[in-house]
This record gives structure tokens, C-alpha cells and sequence, in this order.
């Protein structure tokens, strides 16, 4: 007597799930990493401009932030709710609320990354001569690439995870085949979807994590030097 389908025991790992939904489960995944490359994308292209603007206007660097912060707090259902009269169901209705949901990670990152530069640094280049936007692209923003990455790290991270409530309006890459997978009780594909999500998840950040050790070689220079330097102690035995 042959073993039953694992399709029909429903089972949560199923191998025949994957070879006959293997396009269904390309495309969704495919799905969900455009929506969060172009949020994220579009959420660094407006938090840089917005950080500049905090960071030269102190009076309203409060508000900046504390506006970010307050569309972070908007559950995720009520924003779709409120953009839904000017997007409709489309893709752009989650990219929009998924960009707003990562303006105060970014915004605060970047701040922080600026505000962390050595005052040393900044007074050396313009002893040579450097203007405010030379000094900003050429020493500024170099310096503060670690802090900035932790932020693009934390916002792709959510992202991922949070384009999945985009099901609600049929554009959630993977969320879509988990929220119909639970309707159906369907093991394989809620299983299958979720560690699909959990996957892109970590690829992405050690992605941007190799991308960051890349573009700051720097940081690797420092943290081979101190490893490598001498304790107090030995130090103290040596002399």
C-alpha cells in the first residue's frame, strides 16, 4: 500500500507542495521583495532630506521626530484605512504606509550617525578649505554610513516582515498565500510562506550588513587594532 500525498494529509512539510507550487511561490516571493526594496528605498530618499532639515533647524527637529514617531504608532490596519481613499487597493497603498512606518527608524539613524561625527573631523576639513555640502558628502556622511546602515538594516528587517499585512488588499507578496493558507488551514503553504519570510528577512540584512563592511573598511581597521591591543593588565606585567 503506497504512503498517502502529503498534500493530502496536509501535512506542514510537504516536498510536493514545493515542486507543484513552485511558481506560485516565486512570484509571491518576488512580490515581496520589490514592495520592500522600493519602500525602503523611497523611505531613505525622503528620511535623508528630512534629517538634513532637523539637523540645520533645531526648533523644529522635535517635530520632525516626533511626527515620525506618531505615524510608527498608527496600527498598521488604520493607516491602510486612512491612505485607502487616495490609493485604492494597489500596490501603492502599502509602499506608501510602509515608507511611513520606516521615516522614524531612518530619520532617527541618520541623525544619529551626523551627530556622532568627531568634531575633530569636521573643524580639519574645513581648515582645508571644505564648504558645508563638500563637508556633509565627502566626511559627514562617510562617518556616519555605520549608524545609517543600522537604520536601513532595521527598517528592511520590518519591512519585510510588516509587507505581509499587505494581504489585506491582495498585494502582500508572501503574506497573501499565509493569510489564505490559515483561511484554508492549509499547513505546507502557511509554513512554507513563513519561512520563506523569515529567509528573505536575514538575507537581506546580512546583505546590507556585507554591504556596510564593504563601504567602511575603516570600522574592520579599528576593530582589529583594539582586539589586538594590549590590556591594562598586561600592560602592568610588562612593566
Amino acid at each position: 500500500m503506497s504512503e498517502p500525498n502529503c498534500l493530502v494529509a496536509n501535512d506542514w512539510v510537504c516536498g510536493e507542495y514545493l515542486r507543484t507550487r513552485s511558481q506560485e511561490l516565486t512570484d509571491a516571493t518576488v512580490q515581496h521583495l520589490g514592495i520592500t526594496v522600493v519602500s525602503v528605498v523611497i523611505g531613505l530618499l525622503i528620511a535623508f532630506p528630512l534629517a538634513l532639515f532637523a539637523r540645520r533647524r533645531r526648533a523644529f527637529a522635535g517635530a520632525v521626530l516626533g511626527l515620525t514617531t506618531v505615524l510608527y504608532s498608527v496600527p498598521s490596519l488604520a493607516m491602510f484605512s486612512l491612505l485607502l481613499p487616495v490609493f485604492g487597493l494597489s500596490a501603492s497603498l502599502v509602499v506608501t504606509g510602509l515608507v511611513l512606518y520606516s521615516l522614524t527608524i531612518l530619520v532617527r539613524n541618520i541623525l544619529a550617525g551626523l551627530e556622532a561625527v568627531p568634531d575633530d573631523a569636521r573643524e580639519a576639513a574645513r581648515g582645508m578649505g571644505y564648504g558645508s555640502w563638500r563637508l556633509l558628502w565627502e566626511v559627514e556622511l562617510p562617518l556616519s554610513l555605520p549608524a545609517l546602515f543600522a537604520g536601513v538594516r532595521i527598517a528592511t528587517v520590518s519591512t519585510v516582515a510588516m509587507t505581509t499585512v499587505g494581504a489585506i488588499v491582495d498585494y502582500g507578496g508572501l503574506g497573501g498565500l499565509i493569510m489564505s493558507g490559515l483561511q484554508t488551514d492549509f499547513k505546507a503553504q502557511v509554513l512554507t510562506a513563513s519561512v520563506l519570510c523569515v529567509l528573505l528577512a536575514v538575507a537581506a540584512d546580512l546583505l546590507l550588513l556585507g554591504l556596510q563592511r564593504w563601504l567602511t573598511p575603516w570600522t574592520r581597521i579599528r576593530t582589529a587594532r583594539a582586539a589586538f591591543a594590549p590590556t591594562p593588565e598586561v600592560t602592568e606585567a610588562a612593566g
